[in-house]
């Protein structure tokens, strides 16, 4: 089980996200108000909270958001999971879909302390079944592929 620790979102590409406590997920879209929504396969970004405070331990100083990530979660080594792996938070269905991303310009945070772990850490799902999801609410795996 894990829990969400923070969910963010930018209004605009290329710019950090900001944790906004809570937010409306739409099926097949991604989040409501998030720049990175659409229909695509990489609809919401998911990060282990564990994997930022390791990094964060290392002396990088980052806010929630910072990654580009949409939810920090608590009590999941998310890349460690197979693609395909589907999610219940509340009503909000989330599939699996990719584990990292290439990283074509460094990030702001690379450009600071010499690295980023969106890269490696990050994952990304679409939504299946839309609602809310809120800070501190609980996160489930509720499908795994063989």
């Amino acid at each position: 089980m894990g829990i969400v620790k923070a969910v963010c979102i930018s209004e605009k590409k290329g710019t950090q996200k900001v944790n906004i406590h809570s937010a409306r997920f739409i099926e097949n879209f991604g989040i409501e108000h998030d720049a990175h929504a659409g229909n695509w396969h990489r609809q919401v970004s998911l990060i282990s909270k564990e994997r930022i405070d390791a990094f964060k331990e290392k002396g990088a100083q980052v806010e929630d958001g910072a990654f580009g990530e949409n939810l920090i979660v608590e009590g999941y080594d998310f890349k460690t999971l197979p693609v395909g792996t589907v999610f219940r938070c509340n009503d909000v269905v989330l599939k699996m879909t990719q584990i990292g991303k290439e990283c074509h310009a460094h990030c702001a945070i690379y450009k600071q302390v010499g690295d980023c772990i969106m890269p490696r850490e990050g994952v990304f799902a679409t939504v299946e079944h839309g609602g809310v999801i809120s800070e501190g609410d609980e996160l489930v795996i509720v499908e795994q592929p063989e």
